[in-house]
């Protein structure tokens, strides 16, 4: 297993309350670095603004991987989701996922990440979860002539109106029925909605659907400030041979460094174990 923080890219202005590690784009590559990491995942939301090989060469200066491609700043920046009330804004939230998934393949990003850039099904009329199945299916088609697969990520029920679990994750990626569709936990969301620690990820990775994960303790701050026990976790994907990597999205608690620092520490120790 890889070890990976999230971090955002220079177009998105707002801080995003999720996104670790200060400084500019280089600054944090180098932090990244410096600290343990195996990777980043970058959180955009404008990708074509972006020079592409000038983050990629920042990636092989510092070298590391690029873990995924994250969406969640779509709504917390510019309140873009795929099920939205206004048919433009839609329209819009659709072409930005093909521009992750082309930027995804640009940079060798295994996953593009679909969390809360999804949406609520309470924003459109008519039956939410065919228009996302049907967007899903036109953008796997495309993820998939590219090498990038889409990690739909299951959402506490205070964040989104659908996909709380592993099992209704797993439900809905079979009805769209795309190779290149699979799941992504996180340990915060997990330990609001689920009742096992290890059935979720042992049902993903039976059907080959376990895309990615993310580490982040019942309060969403770094692995070990909470009540989660990580090391057991750990076993459990080791069992599995999950070859992935664990990320992090979590609080900039007390501040965006010393939070991206102390996870990798932890997710360290956790792997030497």
């Amino acid at each position: 297993m890889k070890l990976s923080i999230t971090i955002q890219t220079p177009e998105v202005e707002p801080v995003v309350p999720v996104a670790l590690i200060s400084g500019s784009f280089e600054e944090k590559l180098d932090k990244a670095a410096t600290w343990g990491a195996d990777g980043v995942e970058l959180m955009t939301v404008k990708p074509r603004v972006l020079d592409w090989e000038q983050v990629a060469s920042c990636l092989t200066q510092h070298r590391l991987q690029v873990a995924a491609i994250a969406s969640g700043a779509m709504l917390f920046a510019s309140g873009i989701t795929l099920l939205h009330r206004d048919p433009e804004i839609m329209a819009l939230a659709k072409s930005r996922l093909y521009d992750l998934i082309e930027f995804a393949s640009v940079l060798g990003a295994p996953v593009v990440t679909i969390g809360s850039f999804r949406g609520r099904l309470a924003n459109v009329a008519g039956d939410g979860q065919i228009i996302l199945l049907q967007i899903l299916q036109e953008a796997a088609e495309r993820a998939e002539q590219l090498g990038v697969r889409l990690a739909i990520e299951a959402i506490n029920r205070f964040e989104t109106d659908f996909i709380h679990t592993a099992q209704q994750g797993l439900s809905f990626i079979h009805e769209v029925n795309r190779p290149s569709v699979g799941l992504l936990l996180d340990t915060f969301h997990m330990n609001i909605e689920e009742s096992s620690w290890s059935l979720p990820f042992q049902m993903a990775a039976r059907v080959g659907k376990l895309f990615h994960v993310h580490f982040g303790d019942n309060n969403r701050l770094p692995p070990g400030k909470g009540m989660i026990n990580f090391a057991a976790i750990v076993e459990i994907l080791k069992s599995l041979d999950y070859q992935g990597f664990l990320s992090a999205e979590l609080l900039s608690i007390p501040d965006p460094d010393t939070a991206a620092r102390q996870t990798l520490e932890t997710m360290h120790s956790l792997l030497r174990a």
